[in-house]
């Protein structure tokens, strides 16, 4: 059995809350599949899994907020789409039993041989839990054994209790779409009073649609007080939180973190010419924006100078294993997050500008996944479509550097001896003094300059 826990998400992720659950126990799952939705203080996040196998037992139910690193599931990696993936035939999944705790190993390395289970005898072994345990165990109503431990060597704690009878006290959770769940949020509607019509009585959102439509026509609508709102906050605006998180990382990072900054001015000429001839001659689905050469010329660079691309942890400097672009969005009701472009010194302008948009898309819509979220190496904002012509930004722990790029304006040039009027923009590098000083910053910058003025082999 391996554990499937609350990821971190983010440097200031401390805790998240597990919205829903997107697979049930026994189905088969399969490394990088979504299975659950959480939601952070600045977005609500599909989860992958990272073992392939069987759901096991949910251990931590919708609507509960626990800390990073919690056990929320486990996953049978001894079970799963084998036999499916082979063309076999496939048994109805079943539900595994509670999760075995490993047995300590003999003076010869060898675990000790497990008594069989008799008949009608609990699957789980002997319970790890002290006297006071099994008397708030008792009082709580919440049957030890089938608890699962969080403590040394699994042992059962009061916390652990606790959670139990919290769970156990919490009424049967309905069977719904995800697409559903969040029109009844935005509807108000309670999906306990909604008659499922989808697969096992599932609610879709059409029943909920139907359940409003009667609700409105049995009731005249009656302005709503602020407290009779639904907590949910549309997909992609600012989540409540989320400006105290990103308060709290800033103050964290101006703190903790010696920022040096730099910042120099790239003739645009070249590239610009390449743009033109490039998107007259590609479909209007294929054409560029000089965002998509200013992301290729940024994590090219870092791969030439990896003194800024990686992270500072433990009072040192750790390389990225390839450069992950983190991109600052803008979300429409305020706040930002920060989607990562995964490996994108390996990507051409054009596939670094579709996933772009794609990110772009999915940020303001709520729909990105945990590993779209977490991993950068780099993080690169891009104010130039607001109007703004130099930003130095905060970086963001534990990476060491943060670029900014402004709007491309044209400016009075001097090339050759000749005065002209050329497209430029201005890049700046905010860095971490920790890591590394000014000579590895200009570099970069010099880098960055090079490469763009020959688009044509980035």
């Amino acid at each position: 059995m391996a554990e499937f826990t609350m990821p971190s998400l983010g440097a200031d992720m401390d805790e998240g809350t597990l919205v829903e659950w997107l697979v049930g126990p026994g189905d088969p799952v399969r490394r990088g599949d979504p299975v659950a939705v959480v939601e952070t203080a600045k977005s609500t996040i599909e989860v992958e899994c990272f073992e392939s196998g069987a759901m096991g037992r949910q251990l931590v139910e919708p609507g509960t907020t626990v800390p990073v690193g919690t056990p929320l599931a486990l996953i049978d990696s001894a079970a799963g789409p084998r036999e499916e993936e082979a063309g076999g035939p496939r048994e109805e999944p079943r539900v595994p039993p509670a999760p075995e705790r490993a047995a300590p190993a003999t003076a010869a390395g060898a675990a000790p041989a497990r008594t069989p289970v008799a008949s009608g005898a609990p699957e789980h072994g002997p319970v790890e839990a002290g006297p006071l345990i099994r008397r708030l165990a008792e009082q709580s109503g919440v049957d030890p054994g089938s608890v699962h431990g969080s403590g040394p060597a699994g042992r059962v704690t009061r916390a652990d209790i606790e959670r139990a009878a919290a769970t156990a006290s919490r009424p049967a959770r309905v069977r719904a779409t995800p697409r559903a769940r969040r029109l009844a949020a935005e509807l108000g509607i309670g999906l306990s009073e909604v008659t499922g019509t989808g697969r096992d009585a599932a609610v879709r959102a059409r029943d909920v649609s139907g359940a409003a439509s009667r609700q409105a026509a049995a009731h005249p609508p009656q302005r709503r007080t602020p407290a009779a709102v639904p907590a949910s906050h549309p997909p992609g605006e600012q989540a409540p939180g989320m400006r105290q998180a990103i308060a709290r990382l800033m103050a964290r990072a101006n703190r903790d973190i010696p920022h040096y900054y730099l910042s120099t001015t790239v003739d645009l000429a070249a590239a610009t010419d390449w743009l033109h001839d490039h998107n007259r001659r590609a479909p209007l689905p294929e054409r560029l924006l000089p965002a998509a050469l200013l992301l290729r010329a940024a994590a090219v660079a870092a791969r030439e100078v990896p003194e800024l691309n990686g992270f500072w942890a433990d009072d040192g400097f750790t390389p990225g294993e390839g450069v992950h672009l983190g991109v600052a969005v803008s979300l429409r009701g305020g706040g930002l997050v920060a989607p990562v472009l995964h490996r994108a010194d390996t990507l051409g302008p054009p596939a670094l500008m579709s996933a772009l948009k794609d990110l772009v898309t999915r940020a303001r819509t709520g729909r990105l996944r945990g590993s779209e979220v977490s991993g950068a190496t780099l993080t690169v904002t891009n104010l130039g479509d607001q109007g703004v012509e130099t930003v130095f930004g905060v970086v963001h722990p534990p990476q060491v550097a943060l670029v900014g790029f402004g709007r491309v304006v044209d400016r009075p040039w001097a090339v050759g001896g000749l005065l002209g009027v050329r497209p430029v923009v201005t890049v700046t590098l905010s860095a971490d003094h920790r890591a590394t000083d000014g000579a590895v910053g200009a570099r970069y910058l010099s880098a960055v300059d090079r490469l763009l003025q020959k688009p044509e082999k980035l």
